[in-house]
């Protein structure tokens, strides 16, 4: 579903990315995990078609992010670490614009939009602008913005951040329906007893490079994926 191979980018003389490659399947959940300023954040942008990078491809499902990147947001949703809305909206016209981007029919949206702001505890406030919005409430509105097209690939960077205990849970409920369906999770977390729980595998990053992935059975197999990381980081 993605495919990432040899990723390469560049701040100036900084690599921020360095050949980096991993490959998320169909039906996965992939946790990404890495200190700040490891490369999470510009390996998800880049992904998304967000920023440009200089050398390597990345593909979704077959299709080049380089060469089709407009193709390639049909296809994909991404959830940034910071939520970043019209803020002079509603939140149900916020929902509405988005569902026009993505060119879901009306039946659809709405039967989405009221199940998951059912679930996430969000309809009630629709009618409010974003600017009265919470950050939790704000991350809770870009969540249901992102899941209204039914996306193949999700990529989400720390999603988890601002959510209350319900909604985080009701999120990754979300997100195993989504691969049992035959989508894909792409996504960073600093929580790490989250990803090792929830992720099917695990891709470990430090200073923009991969210093170890695979199935989270296979990376915890002698110790908790907290004490895995914490000898990564401190040793490579």
């Amino acid at each position: 579903m993605l495919k990432i191979e040899g990723l390469t980018k560049k701040y100036g003389d900084k690599k921020a990315v360095d050949n980096l490659s991993l490959h998320i399947q169909k039906g996965e959940i992939y946790g990404f995990i890495g200190h700040n300023g490891a490369g999470k954040t510009t390996t998800i942008k880049s992904c998304a078609g967000i920023l440009h990078f200089e050398g390597g491809e990345i593909y979704v499902d077959g299709i080049s992010v380089r060469e089709n990147p407009i193709e390639v947001k049909r296809q994909i949703a991404y959830i940034p670490d910071n939520p970043s809305i019209y803020e002079f909206l509603s939140g149900i016209k916020y929902l509405n614009f988005i569902a026009d981007i993505y060119r879901v029919t009306e039946a659809e949206r709405n039967m989405l939009i009221k199940r998951y702001s059912d679930i996430f505890e969000l309809t009630a406030d629709l009618a409010k602008p974003v600017s009265e919005y919470s950050h939790g409430m704000k991350q809770k509105l870009v969540v249901i913005s992102a899941l209204i097209h039914k996306p193949k690939l999700m990529m989400l960077d720390e999603p988890f951040v601002g959510l209350d205990p319900k909604s985080t849970h009701a999120l990754k409920l979300i997100m195993r329906e989504i691969c049992d369906n035959g989508g894909a999770i792409f996504f960073s977390t600093h929580i790490l007893e989250v990803a090792e729980k929830l992720c099917d595998k695990i891709a470990i990053i430090r200073n923009g490079a991969l210093v170890e992935s695979g199935p989270t059975a296979q990376v915890t197999a002698k110790s908790s994926l907290e004490a895995v990381f914490l000898e990564l980081v401190d040793n490579v």
